[in-house]
């Protein structure tokens, strides 16, 4: 897309670890380094607990916007909450794709140990009617704070299930997992919403569903041939049964898109729906409405607001008065739509008077889609100089995203911190922060970030983070700390047709195994610190370490593997199709169709 990314990859060297401690440890610690190394920043954090604003995008690539190196895209909001905070360049999602990246987000733990993967391909929930979930045994940082007093509030896409026995039981709702508020789309934002030119599901099932009505028919006009020439000794039933069951499957398939459209998108406030199917080109101000009554509600905090943005995944959903601004055409202006957003958010705290109480963090659930094309139009991001996207569960453009912090007076201004983070990491920061506690019944795999963002810590406590694809474990990154190295072996990644920027053409995301899969015999090594594009493999006679590298890394994916505790896979099978008993619908099935948005304020 003709634009250039600066993120710079040097890792410090000294290795200093400070566990797990108290938050009152944390604001002795932190007021005692303040007054000695930021005068300027405030050193009274012992006051109320601050409110938290999570920001997350959907599909966005790391250098699409500008403190990230992008210098064609204007993002000037977002630009400014990485001037008034810390920029993380080395933040690393959980997963390549949607449901697994956001249930490591909320729970802070790999998404295998939750169950939020699959292992036949289907890796995102593929309906609102399927049964699978976050289990209601995964506790979210929302579940926590709350029982802290914070309002909790979800904004947005959710797309972790809805239901598991009856349209209406909203197991695996929001309010399940400790979100006092929700608002937004119980599914995703898709290609399918609009009848696009593009389709995640709806071409292939009318592809399927053609196919078999021409089998149909023809097995019906032969059996019909054969009985009127005498050729067959049948009776006429299989003949009208066949002609029967080709017509309603081709009923079917001419109404398809108008079903997705009824069947996924479609908006909720709690546990009513407000607009089935929706108004796209009020969405947005919907979102941003409700946002601001949140703030205004909750002023008096502390609160838990977690904004999912519907942005920027296709179809790109973008208001008028943004159609044409970018020069990267709609995804472009869907990037600076999304960026105003954040800024009217930004400015409703500003406006309450939060904005010193209140960390805001802004994020992307995992790398751009490249795949994300028609013809000679790209409809997804940009990764920049990183190798892969979307889908990919190795490559670093499908797990690199922006990680931005800003707590105004407490974080320093315009810090950029190198060292290796997690999406999961969210968890136990904000959990701390508001005074819980995390849980020790159970593996965490997010570590707290505070010590880093305000500089009391030179190095993450991360020393390995697992890359899996699926089930499958397709990656492992090494921070050294004493050399100041990040190495990064990768066991699979997809067969990639035209080189690493092409990633895998006339597929909607990579595969994870199977024969598009090439397994590396021995494992490729990068060294991320020297090359972040993972351009160059290292081998035993370019690198010294090499054996000892993979030897290294081995033990850590053998004590990893040994903390692992078989749990039912939510996206495998029967809990990932559609159940017709499962569809909300505001009206009586199949009649699914309401506006409530003037009414339900």
């Amino acid at each position: 897309m003709g634009m250039k990314s600066q993120t710079s990859d040097t890792e410090l060297s000294v290795k200093h670890s400070l566990g797990n401690v108290s938050l009152r440890t944390w604001l002795a610690v932190t007021v005692t380094v303040l007054l000695g190394g930021w005068p300027s920043v405030c050193t009274d954090l012992s006051g109320s607990r601050p409110n938290i604003v999570l920001l997350m995008a959907d599909d966005l690539g790391i250098a699409d916007i500008g403190c990230y190196g992008n210098t064609t895209i204007r993002t000037p909001n977002i630009d400014r909450l990485a001037a008034d905070g810390v920029r993380l360049t080395q933040h690393i999602a959980a997963a390549s794709v949607c449901t697994p990246s956001r249930a490591a987000f909320l729970t802070g733990r790999y998404p295998l140990r939750s169950g939020m993967v699959s292992s036949d391909g289907l890796r995102v929930f593929q309906w609102t009617a399927v049964s699978g979930g976050l289990p209601t045994t995964e506790m979210t940082f929302a579940e926590i704070l709350k029982n802290e007093s914070y309002a909790t509030g979800l904004i947005g896409k959710w797309h972790l299930g809805l239901n598991c026995d009856s349209s209406d039981d909203h197991c695996h709702h929001p309010h399940n997992h400790g979100f006092d508020h929700f608002y937004g789309m119980p599914f995703t934002m898709m290609a399918d919403c609009l009848h696009w030119e593009m389709s995640e599901k709806r071409a292939g099932m009318e592809r399927k569903l053609t196919a078999c009505v021409q089998a149909l028919a023809f097995a019906a006009l032969t059996l019909a041939a054969g009985k009127l020439t005498r050729l067959l000794s049948v009776c006429w039933a299989p003949a009208i049964w066949s002609a029967a069951a080709a017509l309603l499957l081709w009923m079917a398939s001419h109404f398809m898109g108008v079903l997705v459209v009824h069947a996924d998108c479609f908006l909720m406030r709690n546990h009513s729906i407000t607009e089935q199917p929706m108004h796209f080109q009020r969405t947005t101000s919907l979102l941003l409405r409700e946002v601001s009554s949140f703030v205004k509600r909750n002023r008096q905090g502390p609160f838990l607001l977690f904004v999912t943005f519907l942005h920027v995944h296709p179809p790109l959903i973008t208001t008028e008065s943004f159609l044409g601004t970018s020069l990267h055409g709609l995804y472009g202006d869907n990037v600076q739509e999304m960026d105003w957003m954040v800024g009217r958010i930004l400015d409703t705290l500003d406006t309450e008077g939060l904005t010193n109480r209140t960390l805001v963090y802004f994020t992307s659930d995992h790398g751009a889609s490249l795949e994300a094309q028609l013809g000679k139009n790209q409809y997804g991001g940009w990764n920049g100089i990183y190798t892969g996207g979307k889908g990919m569960g190795g490559w670093e453009g499908g797990i690199r995203v922006p990680g931005i912090v800003r707590w105004p007076g407490v974080l320093p201004a315009g810090r950029v911190i190198q060292e290796p983070t997690s999406l999961m990491d969210i968890f136990p920061t904000v959990v701390q922060l508001g005074g819980g506690q995390v849980p020790q019944d159970r593996v965490i795999d997010g570590r707290d970030l505070l010590p880093l963002l305000l500089g009391t810590a030179q190095h993450s406590e991360h020393e390995f983070l697992m890359h899996y694809c699926e089930r499958f474990l397709h990656a492992v990154r090494w921070h050294q700390k004493d050399r100041g190295a990040v190495w990064k072996v990768h066991y699979m990644s997809p067969r990639l047709r035209e080189g690493r920027a092409s990633a895998c053409q006339g597929q909607v995301v990579c595969p994870c195994s199977g024969d598009d899969v090439v397994r590396h015999d021995p494992p490729l090594l990068f060294d991320l610190s020297r090359d972040p594009s993972e351009s160059h493999a290292l081998t035993p006679d370019t690198e010294p370490l090499f054996y000892q590298v993979m030897e290294r890394v081995e033990q850590a994916v053998g004590r990893h593997r040994r903390t692992l505790t078989p749990v039912p896979l939510q996206l495998d099978g029967l809990g990932n199709i559609w159940k017709p008993w499962l569809q909300p619908c505001c009206g009586s099935f199949p009649h699914c169709w309401c506006d409530r948005e003037d009414d339900s304020q």
